[in-house]
């Protein structure tokens, strides 16, 4: 420990200096050797010449700690721990690719520098320390207006050829992969109060789009990124409002990208006979592009309802290597896509839900689960960032995507998880979650709606179960963003995952549920089916982790007002759940059933619109 310093600063807006207490506070508690300043302000300084100040102060740093690696950590930033291969590098520098990129896509085909600047290591080597200083030098000389990053990337650059590096998986940033690795989630990403404000006004390297072959696609693709990334915060919003409801949102972030980004490809496209050619060098970057094109393909046939070729492509895809986590993720929810497409009712409704990550996150795959067994009807799937133009009339349901209703939707116990996007006052709405949203949609210029309740509210109607007889133990089901952090658990404490999609993996996950006395957890659809069915329940989030899940926390208090509980909101506890005591937290409550009644009649009234 002694041979690594971590370092940061802030200034002294309570924003940042709150944060930089709760770092100390952090690092303190893991053991680690850190150095963390104050710093001033100028009268005239504003958010990128605060940063620039990293430069000279990491320099600084280094020259009062020439035999220590200096590691650099956003003030905003959280560490849950530190690896071993980390303290112990023995590179020159060390940290994430860029955008958390997989090292796949190693390199800067698609992106404009090759390090990520919220956590960065550097090594006690003479080549190391003279990245720092040419940055150093190179930031007291240059008369331009930008961040530490174009300075810190520049003696990269520079020295790059006389450097060894060291990559730290994207796997290790909590919430970005649930893959199961031998290395846990350490490093939680903070989000800057003023990165937006400043978008486009700082200096910055051009992507390097021209390296490799690049179809057109993906020539526009970055493009289309680096136009937004230089727009001021109100304009890239309403180019993404613009983006999202014209169906722009989904080609950006479509088929090659949509594994690694959460976006489908349109069923419509699958090219018929597509084979996998020969996987013999399964690290040939073509045949790793390659892989994915053919996984979302699989996906897109699964949603068509195309099973022979889904099958067929997933006998190729697995002939000749081994399945990675993603590509069995995929593979699992394209069969549950094909199952609810294919099922053996006559009748056909459009309903649209967030799908990813795959397998599903059990909260979101709950809402074909609940209208499929309302309307004795087959599902298509409406992707939630597809073209309002192209789109059918559906539904939307369960989930905190009211950033995606359309004109074509009809609304039924949607909710918001921020106030950052508008809602369309153009769709049907039969009820939204609870009050919040619907205060919001009046805001937006939409109808009144009195109608409340979230549909996973009525599961117990569907699964009628009966809470009683219980196991003596405590399940523990984390949000999926928390699905890899490290937590220390007590003994009489099951791990119960949300990743699944198929209706009989939903109905066994809840029927083990009821066997316990009582349940802690960070997913919010998980508590709603305890109060389903009077299950006792903590609302947790972790220390450290407080925003790992989306949106500002308002989701909660919606959902409860919304089916008539008083307001609530995850309590924050140790990672060391042995220290914790969960009387105080845990919630005995109910959903009544005539608020029950309530929700099914908007489901139905919706079906029968539709």
């Amino acid at each position: 420990m002694s041979e690594a310093i971590f370092c940061s600063f802030y200034s002294g807006d309570d924003y940042y200096r709150n944060h930089g207490t709760e770092l100390k506070q952090n690092l303190k508690s893991l053991g680690l050797d850190f150095f963390i300043e104050e710093i001033e302000k100028g009268t005239n300084e504003n958010w990128i010449d605060i940063c620039r100040k990293k430069v000279p102060f990491l320099h600084k740093v280094c020259q009062s700690n020439p035999n220590k690696r200096v590691f650099w950590i956003d003030v905003d930033c959280r560490l849950l721990g530190v690896p071993e291969f980390i303290l112990e590098s023995t590179a020159d520098v060390i940290g994430f690719q860029r955008g958390f990129s997989p090292t796949t896509n190693i390199g800067y085909n698609m992106r404009s520098r090759f390090w990520e600047p919220c956590f960065w290591g550097v090594g006690t080597s003479e080549s190391a320390r003279k990245m720092i200083d040419d940055a150093h030098q190179l930031e007291l000389t240059l008369d331009v207006l930008a961040t530490d990053d174009y300075f810190f990337e520049e003696g990269w650059r520079s020295n790059a050829d006389n450097l060894t590096f060291q990559l730290i998986p994207s796997a290790c940033v909590v919430g970005k992969s649930t893959s199961q690795t031998v290395h846990p989630a350490f490093f939680a990403f903070g989000t800057s109060g003023n990165v937006e404000e400043f978008k486009g006004e700082a200096a910055q390297h051009q992507k390097n789009i021209m390296v490799g072959p690049m179809s057109f696609k993906q020539i526009f693709i970055a493009s289309t990124k680096l136009i937004l990334s230089k727009s001021p915060r109100r304009v890239s919003q309403a180019l993404i409002s613009v983006a999202d409801k014209s169906g722009l949102t989904s080609l950006i972030l479509g088929s090659e990208d949509q594994i690694n980004d959460g976006r489908l490809a349109n069923p419509e496209n699958v090219p018929a006979g597509t084979s996998v050619p020969g996987a013999t060098n399964q690290q040939s970057g073509v045949n790793i592009q390659q892989r994915r094109k053919v996984t979302s393909w699989i996906v897109a046939s699964g949603i068509k309802g195309d099973e022979e070729k889904m099958e067929n492509l997933i006998q190729s895809l697995s002939s000749d290597c081994m399945l990675s986590d993603q590509e069995q993720g995929a593979i699992s929810a394209a069969r549950t896509f094909n199952r609810y497409r294919n099922s053996n009712f006559e009748k056909e409704i459009a309903l649209s839900w967030w799908a990813r990550p795959f397998p599903g996150n059990f909260g979101d795959w709950l809402s074909p689960l609940i209208f499929s067994h309302y309307s004795q009807a087959k599902i298509k799937f409406v992707p939630p960032t597809g073209s309002v133009k192209s789109a059918p009339n559906h539904i939307v349901g369960v989930g905190s995507i009211g950033r995606f209703i359309n004109k074509r939707s009809s609304v039924v116990g949607t909710g918001i998880s921020s106030h950052e996007h508008r809602l369309d006052k153009r769709a049907n709405y039969f009820s939204v979650r609870g009050p919040v949203t619907a205060d919001y949609l009046k805001d937006c210029g939409g109808p009144v709606v009195n109608s409340f309740g979230d549909p996973a509210a009525i599961i117990s109607r569907i699964f009628p179960f009966s809470y009683g007889d219980t196991n003596g133990r405590v399940a523990l089901v984390r949000h999926f963003s928390h699905e890899r952090v490290p937590l220390n658990l007590p003994e009489n404490f099951d791990e119960l995952s949300v990743l699944m999609s198929s209706p009989k993996a939903i109905e066994a996950f809840i029927s083990k549920l009821i066997c316990y006395d009582e349940v802690v957890t960070s997913a919010m659809h998980v508590m709603i089916i305890c109060h389903a069915f009077g299950i006792p329940c903590s609302l947790v989030t972790f220390e450290g982790l407080e925003h790992a899940v989306h949106g500002s926390g308002i989701k909660y208090t919606d959902y409860a007002l919304g089916v008539g509980l008083p307001e609530m909101s995850p309590v924050v506890i140790s990672r060391d759940l042995t220290d914790v005591s969960f009387e105080d937290i845990r919630k005995i409550v109910s959903i009544t059933e005539e608020k029950k009644d309530e929700i099914e009649s908007a489901i139905k009234e919706s079906l029968n619109f539709i």
